[in-house]
C-alpha cells in the first residue's frame, strides 16, 4: 500500500512537474525581447526559471517523495564557478544532481552538455537552449567550434557557470562495459568495472578552455545501493537512498598539457571505479 501511494504521487508530481516545465518554455520565448536591450536581465530571468524548476523539482524528490541523499566527501563552496566530472549510470542521476546544486546556490547556473537531438525535446531541452547549454553531435571536427565560441562567450560576458559533464558519453550498462573493456585493452588504458572508459577530449577543451572562469573541478561519484534504477524507478519510489561522493580540485592543481590532462581524466576514472567497488562491497564510500 505505502508503494502505490508513493508511485501514485510520484506520478502525479511528475505529470505537474512536466506541465509546469512547458509553461516555463512559453515564459522563456518572451524573455527574448530583453535580448537586445540586455544580455545580462535575459540571462537573469531564465536562470530564475531553471532555480525555481530545477528547485522545485529537487523539493518534491527529497521532502515529499522522501529519497535521501547522502554527501560525502570534500565540501563544495557556494556560487563557485566549475567543471563537473560525473559517472552516468541513467536519466535517475540527473535530479540527483539538483540537489547538489541547489545546496551549492548553483542551480539556476547549470549548464548542461548534452546530445544535439535534445535541443528539439519539448522541455528540458528547449528550456536548455535558454541557459546556454552546449549540444553536440558526438564529432569532434563539428563540435570543438562550437565548444570554444561558447567558452569565450562564457568569458566575454562573465557568465556564473556549473559546467556539467558526463565524460562516459553514454550511460551505463553490460554491454557497454563490454565494450569499453575491449577499447581499454587495446589502446592500453585502465579495465574498469563499474564506469566506462572516459572519452578525454571534451574534458580538456573544456579545462583549457575555461581557465581562468572556472576555480574548481568537481569530481562526482553518484552510487545506488543495489541495481542502477531508471528515472521512472527513481520518481514513483523505488529509491530510498541515493550516495554522493564530491572530491574537489582547484583548477591550478590540473596539468597543464592536454596530454597530462587527458591522463588525469584516467586516472580519476580509475579511482572512481575504485570508490564505486567499495562501496558495492561495503555499502558506503569510505
Amino acid at each position: 500500500m505505502k508503494f502505490f501511494i508513493r508511485a501514485t504521487l510520484g506520478i502525479v508530481i511528475s505529470l505537474g512537474l512536466f506541465i509546469l516545465l512547458l509553461c516555463c518554455n512559453f515564459l522563456q520565448l518572451f524573455t527574448l525581447v530583453l535580448l537586445p536591450f540586455s544580455r545580462e536581465k535575459f540571462r537573469k530571468a531564465n536562470r530564475e526559471m531553471a532555480d525555481f524548476w530545477w528547485g522545485l523539482a529537487s523539493f518534491c524528490l527529497e521532502n515529499i517523495q522522501g529519497i535521501h541523499i547522502n554527501f560525502s566527501g570534500d565540501a563544495v563552496p557556494q556560487k563557485e564557478n566549475a567543471l563537473l566530472v560525473i559517472n552516468h549510470q541513467s536519466m535517475a542521476d540527473i535530479p540527483i544532481l539538483f540537489g547538489l546544486g541547489r545546496r551549492a546556490l548553483r542551480l539556476g547556473d547549470m549548464k548542461w552538455i548534452g546530445k544535439d537531438i535534445l535541443k528539439y525535446t519539448p522541455g528540458l531541452g528547449w528550456g536548455m537552449l535558454f541557459l546556454d547549454s552546449i549540444f553536440v553531435k558526438r564529432q569532434w571536427h563539428r563540435d570543438q567550434k562550437n565548444i570554444n565560441r561558447t567558452f569565450q562567450k562564457f568569458f566575454k560576458e562573465n557568465i556564473p557557470i556549473w559546467l556539467t559533464t558526463f565524460p562516459e558519453g553514454t550511460r551505463f550498462s553490460a554491454q557497454k562495459l563490454l565494450s569499453s573493456k575491449l577499447f581499454s585493452k587495446k589502446h592500453g588504458l585502465p579495465q574498469n568495472s563499474y564506469v566506462l572508459t572516459p572519452r578525454t577530449k571534451g574534458f580538456v577543451a573544456s579545462v583549457q578552455g575555461l581557465r581562468g572562469h572556472i576555480t574548481a573541478v568537481y569530481d562526482i561519484t553518484i552510487a545506488f545501493p543495489g541495481r542502477i534504477p531508471s528515472l521512472f524507478e527513481l520518481v514513483t519510489g523505488k529509491v530510498d537512498n541515493v550516495y554522493v561522493h564530491v572530491r574537489r580540485f582547484e583548477i591550478t592543481s590540473l596539468p597543464m598539457s592536454d596530454a597530462e590532462l587527458s591522463q588525469w581524466l584516467h586516472r580519476i576514472f580509475l579511482e572512481k571505479d575504485q570508490m564505486l567497488s567499495h562501496f558495492h562491497a561495503h555499502g558506503q564510500f569510505n
